[in-house]
C-alpha cells in the first residue's frame, strides 16, 4: 500500500531508520573493507574479515527490508524542483539501490571464491582454489562496486547539503530524525 502525501513533510521513522542504518553500515563497510590489510595475518586479520563480512550480509537484510518497506508501507513524499530533477533523484536513489545490491552480491560472490574462516567457528569452502584469476576478478568487482556506491553516496550527501543551504526547500529536514520520534 504506498501512499504520497503532499501535506507530509517527514518521512516516517522506520524510513528514516533504514537510511541512516544503510548509509552507516555503507561507510563501515568500506572503510574496514579498506583496512583489512592493515591487521596482522591470523585471529586479528580473520576476525576483521569476519566482521566486514557479517556487516556486508546486515547490509543485504536492510537492503531487502528496505526495499519491502519501499514497495509495501513506507511513506512516499512528493518530489521537489523541475521535472529533470525530480528525474535526477529518482535516477540517483535506483543507482544507490543497484550499487549496494551489486556490492552486496558481489561481496557474497567474494567470500564463495576466496573461502572464508568466519571468526575462527565456521569454514566456507572456496569454489576454486587454485583459480588466482577468478579471485582477482570478483574482489575487483567487488571493490569497484563498493567504490562507486562510496562515491554515488557522496553525491547524493552533497545534493542533500545544496538543498539544505542553497535551495531551502527543506529535503534534508525530510529525512533527518525528530528526537522523541518513535
Amino acid at each position: 500500500m504506498r501512499t504520497v502525501h503532499a501535506t507530509v513533510q517527514q518521512y516516517d521513522a522506520r524510513t528514516i531508520r533504514l537510511h541512516w542504518l544503510t548509509a552507516g553500515l555503507v561507510i563501515a563497510l568500506w572503510c574496514l573493507g579498506e583496512t583489512i590489510d592493515w591487521f596482522p595475518r591470523g585471529t586479528a586479520r580473520v576476525y576483521a574479515r569476519s566482521v566486514h563480512i557479517s556487516l556486508g550480509a546486515l547490509l543485504g537484510v536492510v537492503l531487502m527490508v528496505r526495499i519491502w518497506w519501499r514497495a509495501t508501507a513506507g511513506e512516499h513524499l512528493p518530489g521537489v524542483g523541475n521535472n529533470a530533477a525530480q528525474v535526477l533523484a529518482k535516477v540517483g536513489h535506483i543507482a544507490l539501490y543497484l550499487c549496494v545490491l551489486a556490492a552486496v552480491v558481489l561481496g557474497v560472490a567474494n567470500v564463495w571464491v576466496r573461502g572464508d574462516n568466519l571468526f575462527d567457528l565456521f569454514k566456507v569452502p572456496a569454489f576454486d582454489p587454485g583459480n588466482k584469476a577468478l579471485r582477482h576478478t570478483v574482489e575487483e568487482y567487488h571493490e569497484l562496486a563498493a567504490n562507486l556506491l562510496l562515491v554515488l553516496a557522496g553525491l547524493h550527501a552533497a545534493a542533500a547539503l545544496v538543498h539544505q543551504y542553497v535551495f531551502k526547500d527543506g529535503v534534508l529536514a525530510r529525512m533527518l530524525p525528530r528526537l522523541g520520534r518513535r
